[in-house]
């Protein structure tokens, strides 16, 4: 998949970012907002070689050997912590591994506590360059409790010419400690029309960006990774009556993870639904039918369900979907290495339809 093109609502935000103080930094907000690629324009800029030492920093040139060494990935005091099953997609994968074991090895989703034992160790080496040296961590909620501990001891007592960049896009599943310990900054949500321009550069039409932006839920980078990899709105609105009649749409070519995102923004949407809210990732029409659809299991509309208490069929029906959505969280822990992919999506499939009470 090609790199995105600069996301034009970052370099505002990076020049604040840059007239802030402190050791740390936590980048906060909802996924593909561009959290990463802003830790990265702020790293850059730390280590950047073309303004003078004791200047106000400003964006990196782009053009000088250091900037050129964190593009290539080579550069001396840049260290960049991400889960091992994320490097190879962001292009930061290590060819290093401690045995033949550790090869074999799954690549873990987490950041394990032996890459923060690398950061212990980059820290307390003196800089290479003389720019001081910086800490990535994407996504920062990704540490689990004893990575997440190591990683507060050292921002408790930071070394004198080391900087972090802390990026999530869940922080309230980080530590209280190391929140307190970063200056926070919330990412800013840009315009519509910023972000229908940015995703027209890649030169799809206006149906196509309309549809990913929605089935991404108004987020720009995902939206520009459905449109990479080949979105088709027609498709993603066909879902519902398709899953509703017994057949697996645009999923049957879906790995069991890719299966369960979608099936639990369908969960969601039509939670949303039945309770008279807006959905997020599907539009309304293309959800008509599929309400209606568990209205008329009861013999009642929506609405008259919603009229009524304690446990109404709309009640029933509500906790059938709650029930699926927390299925649906205890297969996400194993969609990464199912003992039988095909398997388990025809699983998956056959919960939707009992959520859905589909034709089967």
């Amino acid at each position: 998949m090609p790199a995105a093109p600069e996301m034009p609502w970052l370099p505002a935000q990076l020049n604040a970012l840059l007239a802030q103080q402190g050791h740390a930094l936590l980048l906060e907000g909802p996924s593909g907002l561009g959290q990463f690629a802003l830790a990265m324009g702020w790293a850059k800029a730390l280590l950047c070689e073309a303004h003078a030492l004791g200047t106000p920093l400003a964006p990196a040139c782009g053009v000088c050997e250091s900037c050129h060494a964190v593009q290539v990935h080579t550069h001396p005091d840049l260290l960049v912590l991400l889960p091992e099953a994320m490097q190879l997609d962001l292009g930061w994968s290590s060819a290093d591994t401690d045995s033949a074991s550790e090869a074999k090895r799954k690549p873990s989703q987490e950041i394990r506590v032996e890459a923060m034992r690398k950061m212990i160790t980059f820290c307390q080496r003196t800089d290479a360059r003389g720019r001081g040296k910086v800490v990535v961590v994407y996504p920062a909620e990704s540490m689990n409790t004893v990575t997440a501990n190591a990683l507060l001891k050292t921002l408790e007592e930071p070394p004198g010419n080391s900087r972090f960049v802390l990026a999530t896009e869940a922080s309230h599943r980080l530590l209280p400690t190391i929140r307190s310990r970063c200056h926070s900054w919330k990412m800013a949500w840009p315009a519509d029309a910023e972000i229908h321009a940015w995703l027209s550069a890649g030169h799809s039409t206006a149906e196509q960006v309309q549809g990913a932006m929605q089935a991404s839920g108004g987020r720009p980078q995902n939206a520009w990774e459905l449109l990479q990899s080949g979105f088709e709105p027609q498709a993603w609105s066909q879902l519902p009556r398709q899953l509703l009649q017994g057949q697996a749409g645009l999923l049957a070519a879906a790995s069991p993870s890719q299966t369960i995102a979608v099936l639990q923004q369908l969960c969601h949407d039509v939670m949303a639904m039945v309770v008279g809210a807006v959905p997020r990732y599907f539009s309304q029409d293309s959800l008509k039918p599929l309400v209606a659809h568990l209205g008329a299991q009861t013999g009642e509309t929506i609405t008259q369900q919603l009229q009524q208490g304690g446990q109404s069929p709309r009640q029933r029906t509500l906790e059938r979907l709650a029930q699926w959505s927390v299925d649906l969280q205890q297969a996400q822990r194993t969609s990464e290495h199912p003992f039988a992919p095909e398997l388990m999506l025809t699983a998956l499939l056959d919960q939707a339809s009992q959520a859905l009470q589909a034709k089967r």
